[in-house]
């Protein structure tokens, strides 16, 4: 069945991203102002209308125009606004880097109107999906309930992760084996944190370099692999890192 977006009373302005719904009542803003709202969208008209929008009704809301920005400054909302077309990375890409390490609330915002995106977008990791142009009415009620789900089971940051006698410090980015410190560098930390933050789960080399290096556009060429050989000889063993020959990586044994 086709998806079709609530009509509201108020009419739609030509290439305008959201029209104005009901007012907000005074406690509504005041619950509002402690979720940070983050917009990633490219469209610098949509993105002002949008923020503008939000902090009328009460949120704390910022923009980035770029996925690469947005895995620089995910960790600081309570939830994301993605839009799919992005100058840099897909948002589908931009949800499934995220989603890998992160619980944070994702909402896809998007012109976008079929089938494939919405099904792709929500296996990526999104909470919901909403076409615009929308009511910013409707938009703040999906806020809500997808704020709702999220506050029931909320998500506890891994500071510390533990596997066998391998410890993976964040807050501290230190790396304990046996007991001892292993001296790694920046971008090596990054990359076990990451492999290690999912044990099991396969990590595409496109993945690797959105979230490691914030850059999708890149080649991997030799760097990922020159990384994960560097942090196997440090860790004495290459059963930490598995190889998934035309895939990417995954922590732990094959």
């Amino acid at each position: 069945m086709k998806y079709q977006s609530t009509k509201t009373v108020a009419p739609r302005i030509p290439h305008q991203l959201f029209t104005e719904g009901a007012s907000t009542r005074p406690q509504e803003r005041t619950d509002r102002k402690a979720i940070r709202v983050l917009a990633v969208e490219s469209d610098s008209q949509d993105a002002d209308l949008l923020i503008l929008g939000l902090r009328r009704h009460g949120y704390t809301a910022e923009q980035v125009r770029t996925g690469a920005e947005a895995l620089q400054q995910y960790r600081k909302a309570d939830l994301l606004l993605v839009d799919l077309d992005l100058p840099d990375l897909d948002g589908v890409e931009l949800c499934r880097s995220i989603r890998a390490v992160c619980d944070v609330a994702i909402i896809v915002v998007t012109a976008r109107d079929t089938e494939l995106d919405r099904v792709l977008s929500l296996r990526a990791g999104a909470d919901d999906y909403v076409v615009k142009p929308c009511s910013l009415t409707e938009l703040t009620a999906r806020i809500e309930a997808v704020m709702r789900r999220v506050r029931l089971q909320p998500f506890v940051p891994k500071d510390v992760i533990a596997v066998g006698s391998l410890h993976i410090d964040h807050r501290a980015r230190e790396i304990q084996l046996d007991g001892r410190y292993i001296d790694v560098t920046r971008k090596e930390f990054d990359l076990l944190y990451l492999l290690a933050s999912r044990p099991g789960a396969v990590f595409s080399r496109r993945q690797i370099m959105t979230q490691v290096w914030s850059d999708p556009r890149a080649k991997p060429g030799r760097t990922i692999d020159t990384h994960v050989s560097s942090l196997r000889s440090k860790l004495g063993s290459s059963r930490w890192i598995t190889t998934v020959r035309g895939v990417g990586f995954r922590f732990g044994p094959s």
